[in-house]
């Protein structure tokens, strides 16, 4: 599956915000059958610190809703499920996970107060996300190399124009 330029702006983060080692995107979960249907959009792995993030990625610039506010809240609980699930199979050596969902814009009211109420997702969504951004921009503005991701790199270009 072909990476989606809000994937790249995640893995971005994680690779200049959060110093991951490695940042992989669209990763599926073994087995095969239906649950090897199941995505990760974006995983990062800090082995400094021995942290693993797995990152759902919703970049819906409308508002993040999948048919109606109860069903994109248990669609949202089930991909939580998932990260949870490959955590456990697969990141077991890791002692600190943080799972997170990302997405420029979530209508506030039902969507964001039952998510909230998801004790180990964090959110990172609307200001958060902006404020994200905003802190990528000043990464890049103060660099000339290549920092290895494609959002990075259109950053520095723009920030570097004259």
């Amino acid at each position: 599956m072909q990476t989606d330029i809000g994937e790249y702006i995640v893995g971005a983060y994680l690779k200049s915000m959060q110093d991951c080692d490695f940042v992989d995107y669209n990763v599926r979960i073994p087995d095969g059958g239906l649950k090897g249907l199941a995505e990760l959009d974006v995983i990062g792995l800090n082995l400094k610190t021995n942290t693993a993030y797995l990152c759902e990625v919703t970049t819906h610039i409308r508002g993040l809703l999948y048919r109606n506010n109860q069903y994109t809240v248990e669609k949202i609980k089930q991909k939580h499920q998932a990260q949870k699930d490959y955590a456990g199979a697969l990141l077991q050596t890791f002692s600190n996970k943080v799972y997170m969902l990302w997405s420029p814009y979530v209508p506030v009211g039902y969507i964001t107060e039952h998510l909230q109420q998801v004790d180990t997702l964090e959110l990172v969504i609307n200001e958060d996300y902006t404020a994200c951004v905003e802190e990528m921009k000043r990464v890049a503005a103060a660099n000339t190399n290549d920092l290895g991701n494609p959002f990075l790199r259109t950053l520095q270009i723009l920030e570097h124009l004259r």
